[in-house]
């Protein structure tokens, strides 16, 4: 029988990373606390650390999901408001 794969939220990660990063308990007695592998912990703790620049990065939703994002929600509001198209403006 093959064992299921855990999945955890992001919230769960940030909390966990979070808590490593403090220092207050060992990377150990994280993975104790929480069952999971201290590996696992120092990669959560790094990739929040790596991103945490994009906090305060002005970057908006479509230029981080690319043109196609706009094209595609431009056309999804045209079909819902169809009989008003100039109520969407999209590049």
């Amino acid at each position: 029988m093959k064992k299921e794969r855990r999945k955890f939220s992001a919230g769960f990660k940030a909390k966990v990373a979070i808590e490593a990063i403090k220092e207050q308990q060992t990377v150990h007695e994280l993975a104790a606390k929480y069952q999971i592998h201290p590996t696992q912990i120092n990669t959560w703790k790094r990739e929040f650390l790596d991103k945490a620049e994009s906090v305060f990065s002005k970057v908006s939703i479509s230029e981080i999901l690319g043109q196609g994002f706009r094209r595609i929600l431009g056309q999804h509001f045209r079909r819902i408001l169809g009989h008003f198209p100039s109520a969407i403006i999209v590049d």
